[in-house]
């Protein structure tokens, strides 16, 4: 249910506490007092994110079981992967024992889905790549496992350049019957040498000096909670790992290095392992460049 502000809050809910869940009348659903009820913006949908504020009191929050960062101000974040399934639970836990839970509903969405029947999922493995890409994806776990306290999850994310979107988000392709992997971020089209900006504050947690297999020169940004951002393929890096950027400062050029048909900027979001919807998150592509938000 949507209420006025663009807060989202949900009415039927459970309060449990120490002895037990709160029984309710006969008859009727326990309805959440909208003191203790969660509040949020933003889209609980697969490939969505959601900014959240907990009940007045909570200790501590979980999604679906899954402990989240607490902010002070009892802000949080919490993401929904491409597959995600069609609801989640919100929990917050307070010092007395007691507990209060909210379930979300996930929105489904329809993706661009190509069949192509006379191609084999795989290509025959190359020994270069095979010997190369293991330590490549080690530096990227490394790099997301990084809690660097970065507050640009608290801003309005803008694009990190204009242009036309080339590629989608959740685009997949079925080789034979067999899915592939699907698209994992948003591309736009651009020429060699455009300027890429941070999307929000955030720091340096990768920036490949040495193009990567697939990726090329790879620069990765951590922004707090659990967020961070990748960018492909740029020709050149203007950061380094530890850096802390703001909001609209230049930190690359779009390229092709890598695995890549053309110049552009392959741009992918993750938060605790789910991959996000950068144009769901974001919202519409501006046709200028956006004015950096300050966090809030």
């Amino acid at each position: 249910m949507r209420i006025a502000g663009g807060v989202a809050m949900l009415a039927l809910a459970t309060c449990t506490a120490a002895g037990g869940q709160v029984a309710p009348q006969a008859g009727r659903l326990p309805v959440a007092p909208p003191s203790i009820a969660f509040r949020w913006t933003g889209e609980p949908s697969q490939g969505g994110l959601i900014r959240g504020q907990a009940p007045a009191g909570a200790v501590s929050v979980t999604l679906d079981g899954e402990p989240l960062p607490l902010a002070p101000d009892g802000r949080f974040l919490a993401g929904f992967d491409r597959d995600a399934g069609p609801s989640a639970e919100l929990a917050a836990n307070f010092a007395d024992g007691s507990q209060f839970r909210q379930t979300l509903t996930i929105a489904p969405r329809a993706w661009r889905i190509e069949r192509l029947d006379t191609l084999p999922k795989y290509p025959v493995p190359d020994p270069e790549f095979q010997r190369l890409r293991p330590p490549e994806l080690a530096q990227i776990r490394a790099a997301r496992a990084q809690v660097t306290g970065a507050q640009g999850w608290r801003q309005t994310l803008t694009w990190p350049l204009t242009g036309r979107i080339s590629g989608l988000f959740g685009a997949q392709r079925v080789y034979r019957g067999e899915p592939g992997s699907y698209h994992s971020g948003t591309d736009i089209a651009a020429t060699t040498g455009t300027i890429v900006r941070a999307p929000a504050d955030g720091v340096v947690i990768l920036a490949a000096e040495q193009p990567f297999t697939l990726e090329g020169h790879l620069l990765m940004l951590d922004h707090g909670q659990g967020l961070n951002s990748a960018f492909l393929h740029l020709s050149r890096i203007d950061v380094k790992p530890g850096d802390h950027v703001r909001q609209g400062q230049p930190i690359g050029a779009v390229g092709a290095t890598g695995r890549a048909t053309g110049p552009h900027l392959h741009w992918s979001l993750q938060w605790r392992g789910r991959k996000l919807d950068p144009l769901l998150v974001t919202g519409p592509m501006p046709q200028s460049t956006p004015t950096p938000t300050q966090p809030r």
